[in-house]
């Protein structure tokens, strides 16, 4: 698979994998020479397509099913990749629900199905993986943002506070690993084009600076960047890939 290879012998675990982003980071990371685990929770053939492709062009790549807010499930997962390939390396969490619900019509179950996703699925599998990097003193953590936390946003109360809570997640785990060789960062995607899951709500209206909309290989390479070896000094931060739709 053509790419730097600067992954080479390296294992990444990306939930959420299966579509847009998700697989573009798969991609991204394949070509770098990392094995790539591509967890979903119910979009099998998905996954197995973007795995496919992965080997087709000569990488390395393995489908888990798991739902990532089930803390058995999530060590199964871990100790499979880690009884497949020996370790793992990077975890990217990107999966994520992003439904809308006008406040006042929300209902606590919507509430606490959307934070389950993005904050206990992110706890989860950090909780999991972390030990092995520790062993290892080495590892990348990447938590996938939203922009319409820093935007605000009507109808998504519960994304927001979510992804909000993503951003000190990160710190926190960048501040408790860093002496272990562990960085852990957040990206967090602007409006990006393409064909939209489900629940992804109606999307951003705003203009963009640079004059064009964000594709998934513009955020994966972002987190291509920060997952290299070279990046050993990046931790705890934010990084916007909004084209200027943001500017913190």
């Amino acid at each position: 698979m053509p790419g730097d290879r600067t992954l080479d012998g390296q294992v990444a675990i990306i939930t959420g994998g299966v579509r847009r982003i998700g697989k573009a980071m798969a991609l991204a990371l394949a070509r770098d020479g990392a094995a790539v685990v591509i967890n979903a929770r119910s979009s099998r053939a998905e996954a197995d397509k973007a795995a496919a492709e992965i080997t087709a062009a000569g990488g390395r790549a393995l489908v888990h099913m798991s739902d990532i807010t089930d803390e058995a499930a999530v060590g199964r997962m871990v100790d499979t990749v880690v009884a497949t390939f020996g370790r793992v390396d990077i975890l990217v969490n990107n999966a994520a629900n992003r439904g809308e619900a006008h406040f006042l019509d929300m209902t606590y179950k919507q509430w606490r199905d959307i934070l389950a996703v993005i904050l206990d699925g992110a706890f989860l599998c950090s909780r999991a993986v972390l030990p092995h990097m520790v062993k290892n003193k080495y590892g990348r953590i990447i938590n996938m943002g939203g922009v319409s936390t820093h935007l605000g946003a009507p109808g998504r109360a519960h994304v927001a506070t979510g992804k909000m809570g993503i951003v000190g997640f990160t710190k926190a785990l960048a501040s408790e690993f860093a002496p272990h060789g562990i960085t852990v960062n957040c990206v967090v995607p602007g409006k990006i084009g393409g064909e939209r899951s489900a629940t992804s709500g109606s999307g951003i209206k705003a203009a963009l600076p640079v004059g064009r909309e964000g594709t998934p290989e513009d955020v994966a390479a972002m987190v291509r960047m920060i997952c290299e070896p070279t990046s050993s000094y990046l931790t705890g931060q934010t990084y916007h890939v909004s084209g200027g739709l943001y500017m913190p």
